[in-house]
């Protein structure tokens, strides 16, 4: 479990294609505190370590996980949203998320608001149901309330803090990214009867 609040601004430093992807990611975090075997988020994808040295780890990726996320289009350099798994004590800063991606959506415009940045992303038609106006809703891992929704379309205010310490300050419009829907939102449609 994670609470999408953004720990680290990781760097994809390879990606070895063969059966499964493996990619080695640079990273800011404490490598030596990393547990083969540990849970983190990278763009909001839960991925397993299954090595490690000074500065890197290496994590693997299913064709699945390829498919149904924005991992497949990585490659060296690619800069991307990390956040180690959620412990017992820890505060909750953002909200429940899984790590389990719902859904690859794009994002529409960019426009200055204040200092802030307004985005509006397009969800596949399989998820707008579950996007909410103030509801929650992790893009690329980071937990974000949600400001207006019109159809399959839903909009977002990115503070300055967030466009540094987060991928969210390089990115443009037509991007890909990943989306996990509110999990309290999928359990509210199920016992409505609605999924």
């Amino acid at each position: 479990m994670f609470t999408g609040i953004i720990t680290d601004v990781g760097r994809v430093r390879a990606v070895e294609r063969q059966g499964d992807t493996r990619f080695t990611i640079e990273t800011a975090f404490d490598t030596e505190t990393i547990a083969i075997g540990a849970s983190i988020a990278h763009n909001g994808v839960c991925l397993t370590v299954i090595e490690k040295g000074p500065g890197t780890y290496v994590i693997q990726a299913s064709r699945e996980t390829l498919s149904k996320t924005t991992l497949g289009g990585w490659e060296a350099g690619t800069r991307i949203n990390l956040e180690r798994a959620l412990k017992v004590g820890d505060e909750l800063g953002g909200h429940i998320v899984s790590g389990h991606v719902d859904g690859v959506g794009r994002l529409l415009s960019i426009r200055p608001e204040g200092e802030s940045l307004r985005l509006t992303f397009e969800a596949p038609a399989t998820l707008a149901k579950y996007i909410a106006p103030k509801g929650s809703v992790a893009i690329d891992g980071v937990s974000l309330t949600v400001n207006e929704v019109d159809g399959s379309r839903f909009g977002v205010n990115i503070i300055p803090h967030t466009q540094t310490a987060t991928t969210f300050g390089g990115l443009k419009e037509g991007d890909a990214v990943n989306l996990e829907i509110d999990m309290l939102a999928r359990y509210v449609a199920r016992l409505a009867g609605q999924e």
